[in-house]
């Protein structure tokens, strides 16, 4: 089974979407899954060096209860899934096109999924740049790239136009929150949802490509 997932590498509801697919998944041991991560854009507005991420926040929620209530009930989900959130140690919110960029060359080198959970622990828990091309040449070698190739690449304008026309097909499908996922091109959800939903559509995917082969 195909599952695509459209999300954004600075979206903190994907991070955890990702662990609840991840555990639905498992509760299928006998599927053969095919993953695959496509680009959206929370804001591509955002420079291409990044913002101040305090004055981002502020400018985008103002100081509201309700933004840090936000803020705690991601804390606490992602709790729930294992990851320690450290959203203090974030200075800046990134242009998120270069590390797209990068997930859809290690798409390529059969290492997406390393390269996709090694940028979100980066930016959430180490606080790293995701949007800083030695930072994402780091992660590619990390995840068994090359990294120099990488940092050649992130120096011009491979991939650039499909990147951001993949992005731009997912809010023409309809697509306006992440994470979302496809599941055989037939069946799609969006939000961080619980293994449990995400497990019954893998197997409304399945029947549907059972009574389909008949």
């Amino acid at each position: 089974m195909q599952i695509d997932i459209v999300s954004d590498t600075v979206c903190p509801w994907c991070f955890i979407g990702k662990r609840r697919i991840e555990r639905a998944m498992a509760m299928r041991p006998d599927v053969k899954f095919e993953v695959f991560w496509r680009p959206y854009r929370l804001d591509p507005n955002v420079p291409r060096e990044g913002v101040d991420r305090r004055a981002y926040l502020k400018a985008k929620f103002g100081d509201s209860p309700r933004s840090s209530a936000m803020g705690d009930a991601i804390r606490s989900e992602g709790a729930g899934e294992g990851i320690p959130f450290a959203f203090d140690k974030i200075a800046k919110t990134p242009n998120t096109l270069d590390s797209h960029r990068l997930v859809r060359w290690a798409a390529g080198a059969g290492v997406q999924d390393a390269v996709v959970e090694r940028l979100f622990k980066a930016y959430f828990i180490d606080g790293r740049d995701v949007g800083d091309p030695s930072v994402l040449s780091a992660i590619a070698e990390e995840s068994g790239m090359d990294g120099a190739l990488v940092t050649n690449l992130l120096a011009g304008d491979a991939d650039l136009e499909p990147v951001e026309r993949e992005a731009g097909m997912a809010s023409e499908m309809g697509i306006s929150g992440v994470p979302t996922f496809i599941f055989d091109s037939k069946l799609m959800i969006s939000g961080a949802r619980e293994p449990e939903l995400l497990v019954r559509i893998i197997d409304k995917a399945l029947e549907a490509a059972s009574g389909s082969a008949q």
